[in-house]
Parts: C-alpha cells; sequence; structure tokens
C-alpha cells in the first residue's frame, strides 16, 4: 500500500505546498520542517518550471525567484534527501510534464523511490495520456496522482476509479491563488469520488483561511494550501519558517476542530 495513506489515517489532512528554493533551499528545508512540526499531514514539493500553465502569479514567481537563484532539479532532489534524514510524512513532487521528459522519466522517477517520494502530481498532463508515465511510477512504487477539475463532469468516475495514492480536487475554474469565496458545488464532486473509490480525496486551489480550509475538509478528506504559504515566504523570505509553522498550525487546528 502507498506511504500516501498514513497523511489520512488520523483524521483530515492539512497539505501545504512549497516551491522549493524560494528564497533558497535552506529556507524551504526550514519551512518544511516547520510545518511539518505543527501538523503537515503531506507536504507538495514544487520543482521549479519556466512555464507553470496551472499557477497563479503568486506561484509563478516562486517559480521565477528559485530558478533565478540557480535551483536545479538535482539540488531539489538532494534537499529530499536531506530532509528524510527526520522528516517522516509523505511527500509528493508538484512539477509539469516537461520537467520530468527533460530530466528523463526513467531517471527522474527511479530518483523518486530512492530519495523517499511518495508521489507525483503534474497538473498538465492529461489523464488519457497518464500511461506515458504510468508504468514507471509503478515500476518504482511512485504515486501519480491525478486531478479533478470542476470541469471534469463525466470524467469524474473514470478518474477516481484509476486513482492512487490521493485524488486532489481542484476547486474552482482557474489558476492557484487565494480566494475571497469558493462557489463550486464540490459535494457533488466528492460524492461521485466517493462512490467510486476508497481513495482518500483532498481539495486545493484558493484555500487561504482556517474557514475555508475547515469547510473543505468537511467535505473532503483534507485541505491542500498552496499560495497562502508562498505569500509568507514572499514577504518575511528566510524569516519564513516560523510564521509557515504558525499558519500551518491555526490551519490544522481549524480542520480538526
Amino acid at each position: 500500500m502507498s506511504n500516501i495513506h498514513k497523511a489520512f489515517e488520523n483524521g483530515k489532512a492539512f497539505i501545504p505546498f512549497i516551491t522549493c528554493g524560494d528564497p533558497n533551499l535552506e529556507t524551504t528545508a526550514a519551512a518544511v520542517r516547520a510545518a511539518v512540526q505543527n501538523g503537515a499531514d503531506l507536504v507538495e514539493l514544487g520543482i521549479p518550471f519556466s512555464d507553470p500553465t496551472a499557477e497563479g502569479p503568486t506561484i509563478q514567481g516562486a517559480n521565477l525567484r528559485a530558478l533565478s537563484g540557480g535551483v536545479r532539479t538535482d539540488q531539489v532532489f538532494d534537499l529530499v534527501r536531506e530532509l528524510r534524514t527526520d522528516v517522516t510524512v509523505p511527500m509528493v513532487f508538484m512539477t509539469y510534464a516537461n520537467v520530468v521528459f527533460s530530466y528523463g522519466a526513467e531517471k527522474f522517477i527511479s530518483t523518486c523511490r530512492e530519495i523517499g517520494i511518495d508521489g507525483l502530481i503534474l497538473p498538465d498532463l492529461p489523464f488519457e495520456e497518464k500511461e506515458e508515465f504510468l508504468p514507471i511510477c509503478r515500476k518504482n512504487g511512485v504515486d501519480l496522482i491525478s486531478l479533478i477539475a470542476p470541469t471534469s463532469q463525466k470524467r469524474i468516475s473514470m478518474i477516481a476509479r484509476e486513482a492512487e495514492g490521493f485524488l486532489y480536487i481542484v476547486s474552482s475554474l482557474g489558476v492557484t491563488g487565494t480566494r475571497s469565496e469558493i462557489t463550486t458545488d464540490l459535494a457533488s464532486i466528492v460524492k461521485v469520488v466517493r462512490e467510486n473509490t476508497n481513495i482518500p480525496c483532498a481539495i486545493g486551489f484558493g484555500i487561504s483561511t482556517p474557514e475555508q480550509a475547515a469547510r473543505m475538509a468537511s467535505i473532503s478528506d483534507g485541505a491542500i494550501v498552496g499560495s497562502a504559504i508562498i505569500k509568507i515566504l514572499e514577504r518575511y523570505g528566510e524569516e519564513a519558517p516560523p510564521h509557515i509553522g504558525a499558519y500551518v498550525k491555526s490551519m490544522k487546528d481549524a480542520i480538526e476542530a
């Protein structure tokens, strides 16, 4: 069984997203540890990419800052090796198909296994084209995590039946970023997911407040937050980790309440 299930064993999961190398890899490591110490159940690590099409301005900025600082994929792998000396929660990469292609899919995914990455999220990989990576992921015990969007409609049941690790439910149309209100009928999407799989599902895109996190977790198995955490990094830079820890604690407390 996938290691990812551990994130959902003790109630609702809180899943932070952090772009590796923004503002530097040392701060990323400290931010991950602060998040885990304050209740993060699974961590999504973003590998910087020059054209992150699913991202809004906040995470685009993080990608550009990391790339401008010279961060490359091999350095991200080394970061995870170092984190795995004491971080035991599941960790997944969120990046783009071209990053995996250009590195070499076999080499990239086998390295994920070697360093302790449990899953891979590729938001620009259509469900119908996942066979490009799925056999290599399965051979290496790395879950290829599927996304379900509000526009998936009739495809929701099909995607859910073949899901691995956990299902990433996209809360709203458009790119990542904080939203004042999430109006999608997510309960009906989760209902279809539940009818077709026992794999847990978590909701992301647009969640920034404890109230939103609690509402999304009440519908699903967890909440994913990225842009709000990146904004803390943007504001505080190398001093961000304790602020991220406090933020994660407030979100985790809210979804457990």
